[in-house]
């Protein structure tokens, strides 16, 4: 197979999987944990919780949290949740579809906060509206890519949003030190760049990315659709290739000790600067 081919199918399996979690809530069959073994499902984020250093993920199944003897899903909660991102200790930003129990609850949950480790979540602003895909905090802002609607937003206060572009996200990461500094990787695998004029452009030279975290300047990662890992010092202008992860994305994390991947085959982590890949243990369905 050609790389071009390569790439393009890599994508094309990539696009199959984001839209498959895209439009539904979870199997009503699931909803009871008595009736199904835990299993995390398509997995939509990761983070570490900075309030006890323990990983989340965040899935189709609902949110999971590492614990010394393996992962346990929080408050026994099925919610499908999407564009997961860690804020601060204890306090999480997301979206996605609730869980079938919780019938008060729209179709769309739009933003919302967790300030207890995703025991409980509260809505934000746009439920019933916005399926959030992708979301960036940056300083005094917040990135959003809402798939219900097909288009790139920002907001300042968590309330407003106002409309940026219309582009098929699947993954943003903002500069640290510059929050206008904001990239985009689409649907094809391109990573794209807002400019001063609020309008997207490829970035020259830029491998093929699904998933990108951009946690210091000097250290922005990337994971192509075929599972390749990239690392860029230089704020994307040029890119070091580093070992691959084995199988196709589905979310990235990554810190200044440790990188975290979930991929169709399970989460795994990386503790040399993506050097080396190992799984997270205790994970459901490991022996």
């Amino acid at each position: 197979m050609t790389l071009a081919r390569a790439v393009a199918a890599g994508a094309a399996a990539l696009a199959l999987g984001l839209s498959a979690c895209s439009a539904g809530t979870p199997d009503p069959a699931r909803t009871t944990p008595e009736e199904q073994p835990m299993a995390f499902g398509h997995v939509h984020g990761l983070g570490i919780n900075p309030a006890d250093n323990r990983l989340f993920v965040a899935s189709h199944m609902g949110v999971f949290r590492q614990t010394s003897n393996g992962f346990e899903r929080v408050a026994n909660r099925w919610q499908d949740t999407m564009a997961f991102t860690v804020t601060g200790n204890d306090t999480f930003l997301a979206s996605g579809h609730p869980d079938l129990r919780e019938t008060d609850k729209p179709i769309h949950l739009g933003l919302i906060e967790s300030t207890d480790a995703a025991e409980t979540w509260k809505g934000l602003s746009l439920q019933g509206e916005a399926d959030f895909h992708a979301l960036e905090p940056a300083m005094d802002r917040l990135y959003g890519y809402d798939s219900n609607n097909g288009v790139l937003k920002i907001t300042r206060d968590k309330q407003r949003w106002a409309d940026i572009a219309r582009v098929a996200v699947t993954d943003l990461a903002v500069n640290p030190d510059n929050p206008d500094d904001l990239l985009v990787t689409d649907s094809r695998g391109e990573l794209l760049r807002l400019s001063e004029t609020q309008e997207l452009g490829a970035v020259s030279g830029a491998p093929p990315l699904a998933f990108i975290d951009w946690p210091r300047p000097d250290l922005l990662v990337g994971v192509a659709p075929d599972g390749t890992v990239h690392r860029s010092s230089d704020a994307g202008r040029s890119w070091q290739r580093l070992a691959p992860v084995g199988s196709s994305p589905e979310a990235l994390d990554v810190t200044p000790t440790v990188w975290h991947v979930a991929t169709e085959e399970g989460v795994v982590a990386s503790t040399d600067d993506g050097r080396t890949w190992a799984p997270v243990p205790g994970q459901p369905g490991q022996s």
